[in-house]
């Protein structure tokens, strides 16, 4: 598979591996101490109700296991594989002879969107940090759609990366229209204390200085009609008491998806966003305890998270012209929830 290497960008993606392994050991060992400390403690009632069934299928009760992965998350590893395929989903050349990168392409929902716009007719880029294997599998998903795929590995903290990353997607497939900005770096915390300046330049970082970082080197690029797609949350909308620092950021990406579109609208520009509630990817179990993760989405009124499969048409459609050329500057969320909004 295509596979873009430059030895300082993987030193640096590795280092920022070990930055984010080292805030999850701390978290881990903190986590289980309190667990000690709350051993005995009734657990929580499981909901009664069957859970909301996905496009063709029904959901089991309790589909998720009790697993904890280290960062930054790597999708093979998964013990219940997240569904990204979407069978359900048919192409209609939407995105044919446009050229996508996406940042966090190589997994979760990030690969869900490569698929589909892969489907739709696009060549598709993506950038990721060190899951080298999960990147592999997302350019050989792509391949098979007709699309070309290009993986570029790198941490997007960098600006340097960033704009090479730009640089390298438009030399191979000889231009760019869409920027999907959807990396992120997540680690729970139950008290503010917690926050070390490390985690908190590590979330900030990666969630919204990368995003800056990527449309700032994408935007020499786009032309009349093409889009930039941001990857907000559910957490940035209404906040989430141990998801401090990642709350913060979801919710500067909305600002800022919100403010670039005014920015750019005289260019002919569109930039959106996407807020997704609880989705099954490695984000969660990297983040959370392994006894939290089989409750991961139960609260939601659709009783159960969402697959990637049922975000990733949203950045279709907000990246498509032929569906979306009078829409900028929205915030659209898929929560799983009745109520939420933007």
């Amino acid at each position: 598979m295509p596979q873009q290497k430059s030895s300082s960008d993987t030193r640096a993606a590795e280092a920022a591996a070990r930055e984010q392994q080292g805030i999850q050991q701390q978290q881990d060992a903190h986590d289980a101490a309190s667990s000690k400390k709350a051993a005995g403690k009734q657990k929580k009632k499981e909901q009664e109700s069957k859970p909301a069934p996905g496009p063709g299928r029904d959901e089991p009760s309790n589909p998720l296991p009790s697993q904890h992965l280290d960062k930054p998350g790597v999708q093979q590893d998964m013990e219940l594989q997240p569904r990204f395929q979407a069978p359900h989903y048919q192409g209609s050349g939407k995105l044919k002879g446009m050229k996508a990168l996406i940042t966090g392409g190589d997994s979760g929902i990030g690969r869900a969107v490569a698929v589909l716009f892969a489907r739709e007719g696009a060549d598709v880029a993506i950038v990721y940090l060190n899951e080298h294997e999960d990147a592999k599998e997302t350019c050989r998903l792509i391949e098979a759609e007709g699309g070309r795929s290009l993986a570029i590995a790198g941490d997007v903290k960098d600006a340097k990366f960033c704009a090479r990353a730009v640089k390298d997607t438009v030399g191979k497939f000889g231009g760019l229209n869409l920027l999907v900005n959807n990396a992120a770096f997540q680690e729970h915390a139950k008290a503010l204390e917690d926050l070390t300046e490390e985690r908190l330049d590590e979330t900030f970082r990666t969630n919204i200085f990368g995003y800056f970082h990527m449309a700032q080197a994408a935007l020499p690029h786009l032309q009349r009609g093409d889009a930039i797609v941001n990857t907000g949350s559910v957490t940035g909308l209404r906040g989430s008491k141990h998801l401090l620092d990642y709350s913060a950021t979801k919710g500067a990406i909305h600002a800022f998806t919100k403010a670039l579109a005014e920015n750019l609208v005289d260019k002919g520009i569109r930039v959106n966003a996407v807020a997704p509630g609880p989705v099954w990817t490695p984000l969660n179990p990297a983040d959370k305890p392994a006894d939290e993760i089989p409750q991961f989405g139960a609260d939601t009124q659709m009783g159960r998270p969402a697959q990637p499969e049922e975000i990733a048409p949203a950045y279709v459609f907000l990246a498509a012209p032929s569906c979306s050329s009078y829409i900028t500057g929205i915030v659209l969320p898929i929560t799983g929830n009745a109520g939420d909004g933007a």
